[in-house]
């Protein structure tokens, strides 16, 4: 498993794939809120952890960054259907 340098306070868990080696998860908030105590402005922690982080592909075992949402934000307020499924 891949660990991303620097992030320790960020990781939240591993993930798990069919076929797949496991995972490291981040949440990617607390990754630029890492990014932003070592002196960088919010600005900047963004724009760095978008380029350098996300950017960053190394494979099937490259980690996840996890951003959190409220259902209703990605289903639009109408969390009755998922998937096609009621």
């Amino acid at each position: 498993m891949i660990i991303a340098g620097g992030f320790d306070k960020a990781f939240i868990g591993t993930g798990s794939r069919c076929g797949c080696e496991d995972i490291a998860v981040y949440d990617a908030n607390k990754c630029i809120e890492v990014l932003m105590k070592q002196g960088m402005t919010d600005e900047e922690a963004v724009e760095y952890f978008e380029y350098n982080v996300l950017g960053s592909w190394i494979g099937d075992i490259t980690p996840v960054f996890l951003y959190t949402h409220d259902i209703d934000e990605i289903a639009g307020g109408n969390n009755a259907k998922t998937n096609g499924k009621t």
